[in-house]
């Protein structure tokens, strides 16, 4: 990628601000509060895949409201969470306090996390579901978790698959429709998945003007955001570059909120939101793991 929109990093960080008081009032953490041992639902999803954290230092990227950060803590992790939204981090830091948590907050966007971070180095980069689509450049972000990292040290990341970034819902028989004006599926089942939008990086982001947030139904002060799609052959090739050797790739039929409003339903069992009609269609996230050599 030649060239960044300036102004990215000023938009997110407005509309993630925007955000972090409604999330949360939204992400669970009464129950988090109330059951020490409890975890996200992000992190228990993967929590046989992220296996024992006990004494490992841990840096979480793009942490937001600190919620995934408190559970690998809990999942015995010396936890540093990072993001560029300081609500978010406050909101995050109140968690940590009430939980009794001693984590560490930092305040930095994801490329220059490792100037902010100084020296330090971790045995596991995490990132979760949602974070990098806010990143214009796949290698530079794969360049920052080799740096953050230790030798043998090793990243973790469950995200939202980029063919779910790339759809829509639409009407069959209809032009696509606006992913903010879906309608709910009619009775004759008349809606249906299209990949519409680019499943690629490109240079241009794709701008969005969203009223709600995924979690909460209070009208967002900063609606406006920016976001890259980032195909799975660009996300690996770049972690090979940056000198990381991948473990594990797993793909999921699931994600854990409601993707496409009107399509999706609730599996009780896992908490997580999948196709109603032939999930087996749709690849809606993915875990992956590497370690740097």
């Amino acid at each position: 990628m030649d060239a960044e929109p300036a102004d990215y990093l000023a938009i997110n960080r407005a509309n993630w601000d925007s955000r972090a008081g409604i999330h949360a009032k939204n992400y669970g953490i009464e129950r988090l509060l109330a059951e020490p041992s409890s975890l996200s639902q992000v992190v228990e999803f993967d929590r046989q895949r992220l296996g024992d954290l006990a004494g490992l230092d841990v840096v979480h990227l793009q942490c937001h409201i600190g919620t995934d950060t408190l559970s690998l803590y809990r999942l015995g992790g010396r936890v540093t969470g990072v993001d560029l939204s300081p609500a978010s981090l406050a909101e995050a830091r109140r968690l940590a306090a009430a939980a009794g948590a001693p984590i560490d907050y930092v305040e930095s966007d994801v490329y220059a996390a490792p100037q902010a971070l100084g020296d330090r180095r971790f045995d596991l980069v995490y990132t979760g579901i949602g974070a990098i689509g806010w990143l214009p450049d796949i290698r530079r972000w794969a360049e920052v978790v080799s740096a953050l990292l230790r030798p043998g040290g090793r990243l973790f990341i469950r995200e939202g698959h980029p063919v779910l970034w790339a759809s829509i819902v639409v009407q069959v028989g209809a032009d696509p429709v606006d992913r903010l004006q879906q309608p709910s599926i009619s009775a004759a089942g008349h809606e249906t998945v299209a990949l519409e939008l680019p499943y690629f990086e490109q240079a241009e982001p794709m701008a969005w003007t969203e009223e709600q947030t995924y979690a909460g139904d209070d009208p967002v002060a900063s609606p406006d955001s920016l976001e890259w799609n980032h195909g799975l052959g660009e996300i690996i090739t770049a972690l090979f570059d940056a000198g990381l050797q991948l473990t594990s790739f797993t793909e999921h039929d699931s994600v854990p909120y409601d993707a496409l409003p009107g399509l999706m339903a609730l599996d009780d069992s896992t908490g997580e939101y999948r196709l109603r009609d032939r999930p087996e269609r749709l690849p809606a996230s993915y875990t992956l793991t590497a370690v740097k050599a």
